[in-house]
């Protein structure tokens, strides 16, 4: 085993592990990039598509294995055809900022403010609300169900589109770089069957999405003139808007008097240090 490293450490030069780094990164990058869309279902179709190929030459499945060498003879046009939406984000994701969220702390807390005061002002007047903010996983799927919008998070528009002469008041809107990408959207059920019967669709909507994805979720009950906060598929109570504020901006961590730093690299510091406390 000493040998072996020994080896390792000898023919493997420093910039090998960098090539390595960066093509990981990359893989990285994508896989989170297309987390949460259509495109992962896609590529996980491919994939079997693949395994198929592989096992069908093993097991001398000549007739599969031959359609299916004629099917990978045209993979990229498939790949062009099948990803043309989520390769053209990527590509303007990346072109925004290759590395990072755009989303700075200083938005963020401008986002938060928001979204804390169009909640309090929905609770006030008893009407019903769902306001998600994706954080990590992708949420394209469930904003291609609403009516994009691509605004400024403002209270005074998020007020406007859930009061009932709105067309877009029933369903949800989701937040993401720090802006309204749709409204109107829908969102999967929870199918926890122990869950309280007093919840109903906008609870259970909220419970869905969070126990499918890292979202959160803010919940404006029009029965209670209430205030709750999901996350995690867990339901915490009515929160008055200090509270709505205070809570998001731990869950996003945002410090108030804090660097300009994206969240991702903030989320990325955060878990080296954790890791180097747990390792001292």
């Amino acid at each position: 085993m000493i040998e072996f490293f020994s080896h390792f450490s000898s023919s493997v030069r420093l910039i090998d592990l960098l090539d390595v780094g960066i093509v990981a990164f990359i893989v990285y990058r994508v896989l989170l990039l297309i987390k949460g869309t259509r495109a992962m279902q896609m590529l996980t179709g491919l994939g079997i598509l693949g395994i198929g190929f592989f096992l069908s030459s093993s097991l001398e499945l000549f007739t599969t294995h031959w359609f299916l060498s004629h099917v990978f003879d045209y993979l990229i046009l498939i790949v062009i055809v099948l990803f043309q939406d989520d390769l053209r984000r990527a590509l303007t994701h990346v072109g925004k900022n290759p590395f990072f969220s755009s989303l700075h702390a200083e938005e963020e807390r401008e986002m938060v403010d928001e979204v804390a005061r169009a909640a309090s002002l929905l609770a006030r007047d008893r009407i019903g609300g769902l306001l998600v903010i994706e954080r990590e996983t992708g949420l394209k799927n469930f904003i291609d169900t609403g009516s994009a919008l691509d605004a400024r998070v403002r209270s005074e528009l998020l007020y406007s589109i859930f009061i009932q002469s709105s067309p877009i008041h029933d369903g949800a809107v989701i937040i993401t770089e720090g802006r309204i990408a749709a409204a109107g959207c829908f969102l999967p059920l929870s199918t926890d069957p122990d869950l309280d019967k007093q919840y109903g669709t906008r609870h259970r909507a909220a419970l869905g999405l969070t126990e499918e994805t890292d979202a959160v979720v803010v919940l404006v009950s029009e029965e209670k003139g209430e205030v709750h906060l999901v996350k995690n598929g867990k339901i915490t109570m009515n929160l008055n808007e200090t509270e709505l504020r205070q809570s998001l901006a731990a869950l996003l961590d945002i410090s108030r008097g804090g660097l300009n730093v994206p969240r991702r690299l903030r989320g990325w510091i955060q878990q080296a240090k954790a890791r180097r406390g747990a390792s001292t």
